[in-house]
């Protein structure tokens, strides 16, 4: 099993970034995914979270600014992440998850935005 998260990086305050996450060694397209984070000395937080279907949920602290979809063709979950804050440093983590069955992280990916 597999989740290799990419795109992460330094970036302007107003700026965008778009994370990727492949994935392999599970069924992908009935996985429920999501992207969290975990700034210095807080806790893991959700941050988006897509469904097999294609429904979506947010964190209120990104909702109107960042926007998850799937491709379930790639296996490949992506995070749109745009008028980026300082407060939105932090490494995110890709995640999947079959209730009762499954549950798998990545390693995550460093997403640092600059004042």
């Amino acid at each position: 099993v597999q989740l290799v998260e990419s795109g992460g990086g330094l970036v302007q305050a107003g700026g965008s970034l778009r994370l990727s996450c492949a994935a392999s060694g599970f069924i992908f397209s009935i996985s429920v995914m999501g992207w969290y984070r975990q700034a210095p000395g807080k806790q893991r937080e959700l941050v988006a979270r897509i469904t097999s279907g294609g429904s979506t949920n947010y964190a209120d602290s990104v909702k109107g600014r960042f926007t998850i979809s799937r491709d379930n063709a790639k296996s490949t979950v992506y995070l749109q992440m745009n008028g980026l804050k300082p407060e939105d440093t932090a490494v995110y983590y890709c995640n999947a998850v079959r209730p009762q069955f499954w549950d798998y992280w990545g390693q995550g990916t460093q997403v640092t935005v600059s004042s």
